[in-house]
């Protein structure tokens, strides 16, 4: 396990070393994110991607696309239906994320679930940060896709562009759009059912 982050405060160092020393199989997503409530700082963002902790800072323009995001779905969807930032386990050795945007389906909801599974989840959207963009276009991708997530949206404002990844199968995505911040995402023949646009999307 390894824990990647930009900055590590004295006061979590101990424990940090203390948890990469032990292996991975003695750990469960559980354990390692009930260690995280007690030694993470606040005002990162926290998944832990096939055993290994990513904790990053979220800057204004990742928030900005999040609230870009959530606000278009909101037109459509429930307010209980949209998620961020809040843990979800997916296929695979210890994934755990806490994903930017999640729709989860109307009957969890209805079903009052306190705590989502993967089975729920019919919409994942990730804004790529500084040094943990390869997580989402690789393993959680993958993660995804093994979860049979319908839609999955990485946007992503150092290239200034979306990537929508659609048709699970076999483990991987089978098609892919890709389309330039300030042109519309044509999500309709989705289960999302929307148009979103990215007008707004600012650029890294």
């Amino acid at each position: 396990m390894t824990v990647v982050e930009d900055r590590i405060t004295d006061d979590m160092t101990d424990d940090r070393i203390e948890m990469a020393e032990r292996r991975n199989g003695e750990h469960t997503l559980d354990t390692l994110f009930k260690w995280l409530e007690k030694t993470a700082p606040e005002g990162y963002r926290i998944d832990i991607v096939e055993g290994d902790i990513f904790m990053t800072p979220q800057r204004s323009i990742h928030w900005d696309i999040i609230a870009d995001i959530y606000e278009q779905l909101r037109t459509k969807f429930a307010r209980k239906r949209i998620l961020s930032d809040v843990r979800i386990d997916y296929p695979g050795h210890l994934n755990g994320f806490c994903s930017d945007i999640t729709l989860v389906s109307e009957a969890s909801v209805e079903h009052g679930a306190r705590r989502f599974v993967h089975n729920d989840v019919e919409f994942v959207a990730e804004v790529v940060s500084k040094g943990t963009g390869h997580n989402d276009y690789h393993p959680k991708r993958i993660a995804y896709a093994t979860a049979e997530i319908p839609v999955y949206l990485i946007a992503d404002p150092y290239q200034g562009r979306c990537h929508v990844y659609t048709q699970p199968k076999k483990g991987d995505y089978v098609s892919q759009l890709r389309v330039d911040f300030g042109n519309d995402l044509d999500l309709t023949e989705t289960v999302i059912g929307l148009t979103i646009s990215t007008d707004e999307f600012p650029r890294e």
